[in-house]
């Protein structure tokens, strides 16, 4: 990289200013969320009931208020209909119909019209902005629009806004930091170099796979927050690092050399640890968590490749000019040969079991709430109320009953056509087993609405072409297909529902090829479909990392030690993610809107993302304490040198990164800002309380078991 530094240095630039161009493109061009269980049996029905009975899969809910107004009366509904009038004759409008479904008592001034559309939900995305302009408010009323597509468009909203804010806090306030821990100029904005070009190419990368490939719109928020504090983490060990080796040695190049050596490699260990737990994500069959794993992968290779290549050569054609522009003075500036990390690391061994037991077990302690971790699938939930779409969504839980808007559906095939007595009597017998079912409320079928008549009269019935086309119109049922509601007693995101749907799913159904979806079948796909995959994440993630520190560390009880220090951060921090989203501690503080739950995405997110994190600083740590122990021998004097010699290091690394991702809470999209609490808190554990006190205390208990590993495993001596 020094030989070849201009070169790499104009390569590097041509890419940036290349990929820079399509990179502000990328979040405009991902449309899906990433939560359709697809493949699965509530995705399979909802495919039948579009293909099959012509109902649409995308809607929109206009959600109309009046104060002081009975919007029920028919003066005022008439008037609302007519004001869409100039919405109707869009080509791709299906049907524009008020809600029907039971209203809640003492909601009168507050009226929702759905709007169907013959569009699935890329292009109803990109109609959007069309429909909005033709939806106006009647006088004395507020619209506000509400359902899929407008939820969609609003999340592309907040996450260019998102991306704006977070880099509008967290890079000033890194900036802050670098200047205090370098006191030059030139030495603080490398960092920041290599976290913006980290992101920009990877967003310019992902440009060209969205093309292809449907990604989730949450890819940039994460590529943002990943890149940003990867890159600026990875390249503020490697400056440091630097800076140490042309104090020893005035050679620039032989300096570029060592630093490549010993934190370009530690970098490549961490990187390959980062990796890991993000790949840890490919096990859950999801958009969602598909994206997120790429982004993340991408911007943390992206990260490793720039940091020992463009900054190395940036850092051979500065030299000595890196100490160049001081902001602050020398004496204001930590010194990093500062005893205290050496005096606290030999304090934490004076004590080390009582420390243990301490620690450990307050960290335990914060992890209790996890025990009573409620999962669900947010939809407008995930925006906070200031967005028109959330506004609605609440407007209308509010007014109508919840258990009507989202009710259970069963889509049915029969072995002859719905009008034919056989299935009539299949279907009815089918519709009977389902009301006997704990927790049913009610069940509406195309048999249920023609009465309580024998199944021969209502063959005949069913005769009559003017009653087959209102049946059909209404999506009832089709040729070889009937759709089946299911109103359950309790509220679509209760427990009892979750039950009773797959209570529904084991039902005999007589030959019949049924299907049960809906809301809450569709939700509860997502949830089974995360929650099967966790142990096998876990699996993966801990296991691979074990190997990769095994042959890294080459012993058998530091990798393992790293990863039980990993699950206590990590623990801790969604214990106290359940507190805030949750339970609603602290929310207002934070600016979070507790919704009485935590998305089933988070612990599946936070694990994969904060274990390779957070193994950084092991990595950086242990790696340091290797190199004295090689030299010295000794355990507890390479511990006291290694945390000597990158305590504050790590600690203003982890500042830094909290700094970064800890922005995103002040974010619109809640599963970013629920990330950004659990990765800014774990990293914050991690850097303080684990590496400070337990890390310290567990390698004097150790003492040289530490350094065990079987004879295969060992270095080679040089010879």
């Amino acid at each position: 990289m020094h030989r070849f530094r201009w070169f790499v240095l104009a390569v590097g630039i041509i890419l940036l200013l290349g990929f820079a161009l399509f990179a502000q493109k990328t979040p405009g061009i991902l449309k899906d969320n990433g939560f359709t269980p697809r493949g699965s049996e509530s995705d399979r029905g909802l495919m039948q009931l579009r293909d099959e009975l012509g109902m649409p899969l995308t809607a929109l809910n206009l959600v109309y208020t009046g104060k002081g107004l009975d919007l029920t009366e028919e003066r005022h509904r008439e008037v609302i209909m007519n004001s869409l009038a100039d919405l109707k004759k869009l080509p791709y409008i299906e049907d524009v119909s008020f809600v029907s479904t039971s209203r809640k008592e003492g909601h009168r001034d507050v009226q929702a019209v759905v709007v169907g559309l013959s569009l699935d939900t890329d292009p109803a995305l990109a109609k959007y902005p069309e429909i909005k302009e033709r939806v106006h408010p009647p006088d004395g009323m507020n619209v506000y629009v509400s359902g899929g597509p407008a939820i969609l468009y609003d999340m592309q909203v907040a996450s260019k806004r998102d991306i704006a804010k977070s880099e509008a806090i967290g890079l000033p306030m890194a900036l802050v930091v670098l200047l205090i821990i370098f006191g030059t100029l030139v030495a603080a904005v490398l960092p920041m170099i290599v976290g913006l070009m980290s992101v920009t190419l990877t967003l310019g990368i992902t440009y060209f796979i969205a093309q292809y490939q449907s990604l989730s719109n949450f890819l940039p928020n994460m590529v943002t927050m990943l890149g940003l504090a990867v890159g600026i983490d990875y390249a503020l060990f490697l400056v440091s690092r630097f800076r140490e080796e042309l104090k020893r040695q005035p050679d620039v190049a032989e300096a570029v050399a060592m630093t490549c050596q010993t934190a370009g490699k530690s970098i490549f260990f961490s990187g390959i640890a980062v990796l890991i737990g993000l790949l840890g994500m490919l096990f859950v069959n999801l958009t969602f968590f598909r994206s997120l794993s790429l982004g993340g992968v991408i911007v943390v290779m992206i990260s490793v490749i720039v940091a020992n290549t463009m900054l190395l050569s940036l850092l051979g054609i500065l030299g000595i000019r890196i100490n160049s522009l001081q902001v602050l003075p020398r004496r204001f500036r930590k010194q990093e040969a500062s005893r205290f990390w050496e005096r606290m690391a030999y304090g934490v061994m004076k004590r080390p079991f009582f420390l243990v037991i301490v620690v450990g077990g307050i960290l335990l302690w914060a992890m209790m709430p996890i025990r009573q971790m409620a999962l669900s699938v947010p939809n407008a939930e995930l925006l906070p109320p200031a967005y028109e779409s959330r506004y609605g969504s609440d407007l209308m839980k509010q007014a109508y009953d919840p258990r009507m808007m989202g009710p259970i559906q069963i889509v049915v095939h029969t072995e002859s056509e719905v009008w034919e007595e056989k299935s009539i009597r299949q279907v009815r017998a089918y519709g009977e087993r389902v009301a006997g079912v704990a927790g049913v409320k009610e069940v509406r079928s195309y048999v249920s609405s023609l009465g309580s008549h024998a199944e021969s009269e209502l063959a005949l019935m069913l005769k009559d072409p003017q009653t087959r086309a209102q049946i059909e119109s209404a999506k009832l049922a089709k040729g070889h297909t009937a759709l089946m509601v299911i109103v359950p007693e309790k509220d679509p995101d209760d427990p009892v529902t979750d039950e009773l749907v797959r209570e529904l799913r084991s039902l005999d159904r007589d030959g019949m090829d049924v299907a049960v979806t809906g809301g809450p079948a569709y939700r509860i796909d997502i949830i089974d479909r995360i929650q099967d995959q966790i142990p096998k994440v876990l699996t993966f993630v801990m296991g691979i990392t074990y190997i990769v520190l095994l042959i890294a560390f080459r012993s058998v009880l530091l990798p393992l030690k790293a990863v039980l220090m990993n699950m206590l951060s990590l623990g801790a921090s969604l214990g106290f993610v359940v507190l805030v989203f949750q339970y609603g501690y602290l929310a207002d503080t934070l600016h979070i809107t507790s919704i009485g739950y935590v998305s089933a995405t988070l612990p599946v997110i936070i694990f994969c993302v904060v274990f390779g994190i957070s193994m950084d600083y092991e990595v950086f740590l242990i790696s340091r304490i290797m190199e004295e122990y090689e030299t010295s021998g000794d355990n507890d004097r390479s511990t006291a040198e290694g945390l000597k010699k990158t305590g504050s290091l790590i600690t203003s690394a982890a500042f830094i990164l909290v700094v970064v991702v800890g922005s995103f809470i002040f974010t619109d999209i809640e599963i970013m800002k629920a990330l950004g609490l659990g990765l800014g808190l774990a990293v914050l554990i991690d850097a303080t309380i684990i590496r400070v006190m337990l890390v310290p205390a567990l390698m004097k208990l150790l003492g040289e078991a530490n350094w065990w590993a079987p004879g295969w495993l060992r270095r080679r001596p040089e010879t």
